[in-house]
């Protein structure tokens, strides 16, 4: 059986994207690690997983079809999971619409057959990998240095990743189509 590693994700717009690169620049000289190159920074909304190829097309053909409700969200908060060693910038408290496109995309999933994970969803965009040590106060110090940045959406997109040596190659395979106003 043959897969595909998908994931659904909010994208940034470029100048979005080159202003978090510039978040990830300041933040690595005091955490260490790896930067994110530009163009892979994303807001997980569903992590798939492998899904087989079958299916995999099926959720592509079904993505445009799928719409997400436009809004926005304010990243102004820097955390770090511990133990995958990752310094994340992301709100401070999710915004109740992203909650709600979140859980609706996965009712939605499940109709594929596809089960939401146990844990909480927790909003984030992926600065640094194989951090060396945290920041002071969990990223509080990063904060209070950079302008909260606002990230406004309206669709999704549904991406492959492909793991190469030295990081992942992620290729937009769908788009949901945006709501008309």
């Amino acid at each position: 059986m043959s897969t595909v590693r998908l994931f659904y994700a909010l994208w940034p717009s470029p100048s979005l994207a080159a202003s978090l690169a510039q978040w990830a620049q300041v933040a690595r000289p005091v955490c260490g690690g790896r930067v994110m190159r530009t163009e892979t920074l994303h807001l997980t909304l569903a992590f798939l997983g492998p899904v087989d190829v079958q299916l995999a097309d099926t959720l592509a053909a079904a993505t445009p079809e799928h719409r997400l409700p436009q809004g926005q969200l304010a990243l102004d908060h820097f955390g770090v999971f511990k133990r995958q060693r990752i310094l994340w910038a992301g709100p401070r408290d999710t915004p109740a619409a992203l909650q709600a496109a979140h859980d609706d995309l996965w009712q939605w999933l499940a109709d594929y057959g596809l089960a939401a994970p146990p844990q909480p969803f927790r909003p984030h965009v992926t600065l640094l990998r194989n951090i060396e040590h945290a920041p002071p106060t969990d990223g509080l110090a990063l904060a209070e240095a950079a302008e909260p940045l606002l990230w406004r959406y309206d669709r999704m997109v549904l991406v492959a990743s492909e793991s190469l040596t030295g990081g992942s190659r992620y290729r937009i395979v769908a788009q949901s189509r945006p709501l008309e106003p």
